[in-house]
């Protein structure tokens, strides 16, 4: 297959350029619009409760979403609250003010209107609302949010791709030793970027896809196709410095380092298939996404790339055959694996001590929904969210809300109610006045803030008790309550298929057993440390003053997931980077310790420069303004900055050293399978 793409690639490399200029294109066109049609808060699956309570309440009381302005500094005139009242697309309005007397609070709530109708009235409503004659004005609400969101995610990707491009770029060029070679692996990320857009902007017509999804895109991207552009083109200039011509060594680049690049991209995207087996819309579109620019990055790696070698790789300086090979046994990454195989066992006891106590802050995890403080404090909405929270205290929380099939005026659901008020943690239980004969509706208020511990476990006793007539729970904290329990509940199956098919594919490329089992449980104890970190930084606020955010005292709920998820496919990318080369010697030697020295002479400088560049990539969203994507992004970047040194450079050749010829062990009819079955460099 590859030797196919290569040929085809070299035949006609004026028909894939152009190709690939198109779709370029294309994908440019759909970036523009697609940050506005996605949506940040995606709706639950329709299997949650609390969906199906939000559906109910929907069919009783279609409504809109209400928005709100903090006037300071003078008083709001009644009759503007009048007008506003009775504009279109209004169904209330009102006023009051905060404990001290010295804002106003003016809401109004919109009706159900059609979506462009919608948004036309929000926008004039917020603009009516700027109007107010006061010293300050504060304009937010939910729907404001979501558009924020949406401008922040957009800036937040813009500024990444400002920062690590120009300096991704230089790093290649001092690697390469020349910008025209550094050019090449840029034109891989940024083609297998513009083509997974293009196919969001399509995937959007058939399903929801959150509004991450792109800055998920551009992050992993933009780090995959440099990393695969920079092996290729490595592997490319080595071939030319053991004398082959360009189209030699543009085929004999895909028959090693190709097959590599179709191994990790395989690796990559089989463990962001685990995110595909939840429920949730917003990690099932992440990992759409992800898996979407990981195949796109390796098909513009096969085809463009060739093509591009092929009319100017012999533009490229070629490096001395010596430094071509890599193999020389006194390289520095050799001399490091002499050093760590004479001491072997201590070093995989302090290395894996180290990562356990790295890890261990991760044991008092706490994880919540984000909040307002997910946003930066210049925030119109974070303002107006903390002012309510702060200084207008007659605005309770948002309640807890059960769904009785019963009449309202049923004197079982009075009692029930009235058992309702005495749950701890619950202030006020309510029957509202929405009810209908047959359903009806019960608002539950709740100590502490909306989406707190005390409202998620008032949600838990409420499903726990028995009525005497069929309820459903729902509201703000039920959500948050669902969402955990769906994730807990599919996590083991995500991480069961991702451990079985990665052991499948490392199986199929190097034969053994040993190695997929070592890779693994390595990848665990290195997630491990980065998980401590995160807690380190986020739950406890350590750089926060650095990172440029207010720490929420908890992890965003979600994140831990597609943390590890795709660090733990990165991971295996570097694994796979590395394991390549390994095998290679060893088919060539025979001899385990030569062969793990010699693999990480050839891929230790190839390795270290790809990490380099992908932290920076991730250091680029780690510097937005939207607290999860800083979670992904650093959490990503130290993933790799561990993986990359402390487990490639040290447990590896420990490891391998400890297990000798064992490392290449398998049962005979596993032996046959693989011989069979497993793709060989040619």
């Amino acid at each position: 297959m590859l030797d196919r793409l290569s040929s085809a690639a070299l035949r006609t490399p004026r028909l894939v350029v152009v190709g690939w200029v198109l779709v370029f294109a294309l994908g440019l066109v759909a970036a523009g619009g697609l940050f506005a049609g996605l949506d940040a808060d995606l709706d639950g699956p329709s299997s949650f409760e609390s969906e199906k309570v939000n559906a109910r309440l929907d069919d009783l009381d279609p409504g809109g979403g209400l928005i709100a302005a903090i006037v300071e500094g003078a008083p709001v005139d009644p009759a503007f609250v009048t007008t506003l009242k009775g504009r279109d697309g209004i169904r209330d309005a009102f006023a009051f003010p905060s404990d001290d007397g010295r804002a106003t609070a003016v809401v109004a709530q919109l009706d159900d209107l059609p979506d462009e109708t919608y948004d036309r009235t929000l926008a004039a409503t917020a603009a009516e609302l700027r109007t107010i004659d006061a010293p300050r004005v504060m304009v937010g609400g939910e729907d404001l949010l979501d558009e924020e969101i949406s401008e922040l995610a957009e800036r937040d990707a813009q500024r990444a791709e400002m920062i690590s491009l120009p300096i991704a770029l230089a790093v290649m060029a001092v690697v390469f030793g020349g910008i025209l070679a550094a050019g090449l692996p840029l034109a891989i990320a940024l083609c297998g970027v513009t083509a997974t857009t293009l196919a969001l902007a399509v995937a959007s017509l058939l399903t929801d896809i959150s509004l991450y999804a792109i800055n998920v895109t551009i992050m992993l991207g933009l780090g995959l196709g440099i990393d695969y552009g920079l092996l290729l083109v490595s592997r490319f200039r080595e071939e030319r410095g053991a004398g082959h011509d360009v189209a030699g060594a543009v085929r004999r680049t895909m028959a090693t380092a190709g097959r590599t690049v179709v191994f990790s991209s395989c690796t990559v995207a089989v463990a962001l298939c685990g995110l595909l087996v939840f429920e949730d819309p917003t990690i099932r579109s992440l990992g759409i996404a992800g898996i979407a620019v990981v195949l796109a990055c390796m098909a513009a790696a096969l085809t463009l790339l060739p093509a591009l070698l092929s009319r100017i790789g012999h533009r490229l300086k070629v490096p001395a055959p010596a430094a071509a090979t890599g193999g020389s046994d006194g390289g520095w990454f050799a001399r490091l694996a002499g050093l760590i195989q004479r001491r072997a066992l201590p070093v995989v006891l302090l290395v894996g001590v180290g990562l356990a106590v790295l890890a261990a802050p991760f044991l008092g995890a706490r994880f919540d929904a984000p909040d307002v403080k997910a946003l930066p404090r210049s925030s119109e909405n974070r303002q107006v969210a903390e002012a309510i929270d702060q200084r207008f205290t007659a605005v309770t929380a948002e309640p807890v809300q059960v769904v009785a099939s019963v009449d309202p005026d049923d004197p079982a659901l009075t009692a029930w109610v009235e058992r309702l008020g005495t749950l701890p943690g619950v202030i006020t239980a309510t029957i509202d006045d929405i009810s209908r004969p047959g359903v009806s509706v019960v608002e539950v208020h709740a100590a502490g803030r909306t989406n707190g511990p005390v409202a998620q476990d008032v949600v838990t006793e409420i499903r726990d008790l028995d009525a005497p007539f069929p309820v459903l729970v729902g509201g703000d904290p039920a959500e948050i309550v669902d969402f955990r329990e769906s994730i807990v509940s599919r996590l083991p199956l995500a991480l069961g298929i991702v451990a079985l098919a990665t052991f499948g594919l490392l199986f199929l490329m190097t034969g053994s057993l040993v190695v997929p089992l070592k890779a693994i449980v390595m990848n665990i104890l290195s997630l491990g440390a980065t998980f401590g970190a995160l807690v380190w930084v986020f739950q406890d606020g350590h750089l926060a003053s650095v990172l440029g955010f207010d720490p929420p005292g908890s992890l965003d709920l979600v994140m831990p997931v597609i943390v590890f998820l795709f660090a733990f496919g990165l991971s295996m990318d570097y694994e796979v980077f590395l394991l390549a080369r390994i095998r290679e010697a060893w088919l060539e030697t025979g001899d385990n310790d030569r062969a793990v020295a010699l693999g990480l002479q050839r891929s230790g400088r190839i390795i270290t420069s790809a990490a380099l560049l992908i932290v920076i990539v991730f250091l680029g969203f780690a510097a937005g303004e939207i607290v999860p994507l800083k979670q992904l992004g650093l959490g990503l970047a130290i993933a790799v900055v561990v993986d990359a040194t402390v487990v490639r450079s040290l447990l590896v050749p420990a490891t391998m050293k400890l297990m000798g010829r064992w490392n290449w062990w398998a049962p005979r009819p596993l032996a046959r399978i693989h011989h069979r079955l497993a793709l060989r460099e040619t």
